[in-house]
């Protein structure tokens, strides 16, 4: 079952699900939309391999920052991170979907699923349109639905990414930024 407005706000009400910082304009009337946050990281081509059964070896073929707009290239692939912290209880599950007006400029972003028990700032990958575009920290960039499941998960997530702040690289990559 996808959850309503009126379910987000009991929910965030009880304790059971936390976002910081709440914007209620950002309670819809099927999710939440996330905002941007001022980390990226930027991936530079390169003919070297990544192997990821190979996790000691240094990578170092991505810049990361911060900055007060982003631009996006054409084609290009970029980790950002969305400015709310996030807490979703065993019994919830969510899907990030780009929000319409910005997947109408031609930038897409993967399917992202955020597993049940998950807390943190998520971390999404944006691929470039045909054009550049701009993006500013603080705007409504992603649409997360949430979904209650007909039980609660008996193992909710407790990776890695558990707490993440900031860009978090993937865990085969040696020098990893963010928290």
């Amino acid at each position: 079952m996808i959850l309503s407005d009126r379910d987000i706000v009991a929910l965030i009400a009880l304790g059971d699900l936390v976002v910081e910082p709440l914007d209620k304009e950002c309670i819809r009337e099927n999710g939440l939309d996330l905002r941007l946050g001022r980390g990226y990281c930027r991936f530079r081509r390169t003919g070297r391999v990544l192997d990821p059964r190979r996790p000691g070896e240094p990578w170092e073929y991505y810049e990361c920052g911060e900055g007060d707009e982003i631009v996006v290239g054409p084609g290009e692939h970029i980790l950002l991170h969305t400015l709310e912290y996030i807490r979703l209880p065993p019994y919830l599950a969510g899907l990030v979907n780009l929000r319409s007006t910005w997947a109408r400029t031609g930038i897409y972003i993967p399917s992202t699923v955020v597993d049940a028990g998950f807390e943190g700032q998520l971390t999404i990958e944006i691929v470039g349109s045909s054009f550049p575009v701009k993006l500013y920290p603080g705007d409504r960039f992603l649409h997360l639905v949430l979904v209650r499941l007909n039980t609660p998960a008996k193992t909710p997530y407790s990776g890695q990414y558990q707490g993440q702040k900031g860009v978090r690289l993937p865990k085969f990559f040696a020098a990893t930024r963010g928290s």
